[in-house]
């Protein structure tokens, strides 16, 4: 049996796509630790903002998930799309209102985040906030013309959402303004 070799150039391209693959996994953990100065300087040099990780994660999901608001302020002023889901359909001001960052989210609809959008579910932003009892991102996105009715594929509401999960102070909310 002769012993099959791979050629120089071959072997090049492998370390080379090792090489690329550890600089990735290396940008995402500079993201999630929310370093905006280290990847300002990597955009200006070329970095595309909408890079995205095994997941579907761009930097931006990474960075506003994470609670860094310079950094998710860098990333939106250098062209990062603010709609731009994950693979499980997830966009970064459904994880403001998951999470409760009520700067996240006014930083965020600042660039153009849709207070509408819809999960692969049906689920909007407002839906998420009000099922975690974030009062005041579901005045937030109200004030920035969610819509109240909007319904989940299962036809659910926001409110009926909080009540489902037992945010009775958003489900009071709600109810109150639908009045």
């Amino acid at each position: 049996m002769s012993e099959e070799k791979i050629a120089p150039a071959q072997q090049s391209a492998a370390q080379i796509d090792q090489e690329t693959y550890q600089l990735v996994q290396e940008l995402f953990q500079v993201v999630r630790a929310g370093d905006a100065q280290r990847i300002a300087g990597l955009l200006e040099m070329g970095l595309v903002p909408n890079l995205r990780d095994g997941k579907g994660n761009s930097l931006l999901m990474l960075a506003s998930y994470h609670g860094h608001h310079d950094l998710t302020r860098v990333l939106l002023e250098h062209g990062g799309d603010p709609e731009l889901a994950n693979d499980r359909g997830q966009i970064p001001l459904a994880g403001a209102a998951f999470n409760g960052d009520v700067k996240m989210a006014r930083l965020l609809i600042a660039h153009g985040a849709d207070v509408n959008s819809r999960s692969p579910d049906g689920k909007t932003p407002l839906m998420f906030a009000a099922m975690f009892d974030r009062i005041e991102i579901i005045d937030l996105l109200l004030a920035h013309g969610a819509i109240a009715t909007l319904q989940t594929n299962e036809g659910l509401t926001a409110l009926n959402l909080a009540q489902t999960m037992g945010a009775q102070a958003a489900a009071t909310h709600l109810a109150a303004l639908s009045r």
